[in-house]
C-alpha cells in the first residue's frame, strides 16, 4: 500500500504563497498611509486657506471702516473749507463796505486839505467817484494851487479839469473868480497815507459855503 503525504505538500505550497501575501499587505499598508497623509495634507491646506481667507476678510473689514472714517473726515474738511470761503467772502464784503463808507470822509478831508487861502467852495455834486465842485477865489493862482494840491494828494486822478471860470463883480468888494472844476476820486489813495499837498494849509485856510 502506497501512502502520499499531502499535508507536507500543502505546507510547502502555503510557505511558497506566504511571501506574496506579505508583499501585498505591505503595499496595502503603504497605500493606506499615503492616502491618509494625502487627506491630512489636503485638510491642513484647506484649514490654512480658511484661516487666510478669514484674515483677509478681517483686513478688508478694517480697511472699509478706515475708508468710512476718512470719508467722514473728508466731508468735514470740505464743509470747513466751504464755511471758510463763505466767511472770507463776508469779510471781503465788510471791508468793501467799510471802504465805501470811508470814501466820502476821505474825499471831504482831502478837499479841505487841498484848499489854499482865500479859496471857497460853494457847491459840490457827486456822481460815483466823480466830483464837480463850484467855488470862488481871489486869483487864478489860488485856483491853480487848489488843482495842483488835489492832484498831488494822490487821491484824485490826473488831470483835475477846469470846466468854467468867470469873474464876479456884482459885490462892492474885490473881484472874485467863480470856478467850476471836475475830478475823479480814487480809493487807492486811501490804502496808502498820502503826504500833505504842497502849499495846502488845511481846512482852516479856506471857507466852504
Amino acid at each position: 500500500m502506497i501512502r502520499i503525504n499531502l499535508l507536507a505538500t500543502e505546507r510547502k505550497q502555503a510557505k511558497a504563497a506566504s511571501p506574496g501575501i506579505q508583499a501585498g499587505q505591505k503595499m496595502m499598508v503603504i497605500g493606506s498611509l499615503l492616502l491618509v497623509l494625502t487627506v491630512a495634507g489636503l485638510g491642513w491646506r484647506l484649514w490654512a486657506l480658511g484661516q487666510e481667507e478669514a484674515q483677509i476678510a478681517r483686513q478688508i473689514e478694517a480697511e472699509q471702516r478706515e475708508e468710512a472714517r476718512l470719508q467722514e473726515i473728508l466731508k468735514q474738511v470740505e464743509e470747513f473749507q466751504a464755511r471758510r470761503k463763505l466767511l472770507e467772502a463776508r469779510v471781503a464784503l465788510i471791508d468793501e463796505l467799510r471802504k465805501g463808507q470811508s470814501a466820502p470822509v476821505h474825499m471831504v478831508d482831502q478837499i479841505s486839505k487841498a484848499l489854499p487861502d482865500m479859496t471857497w467852495l460853494t457847491g459840490m455834486q457827486q456822481n460815483g467817484y466823480t466830483l464837480t465842485m463850484q467855488g470862488r477865489c481871489l486869483t487864478l493862482t489860488s485856483l491853480s494851487d487848489f488843482i495842483g494840491n488835489l492832484e498831488a494828494s494822490r487821491y484824485f486822478i490826473r488831470p483835475v479839469e477846469i470846466i468854467e471860470t468867470t469873474t464876479d463883480t456884482s459885490d462892492k468888494g474885490p473881484e472874485l473868480i467863480v470856478f467850476t472844476i471836475r475830478g475823479t476820486f480814487q480809493m487807492a489813495g486811501v490804502e496808502s497815507v498820502a503826504p500833505p499837498p504842497p502849499g495846502a494849509k488845511g481846512a482852516r485856510g479856506g471857507k466852504r459855503g
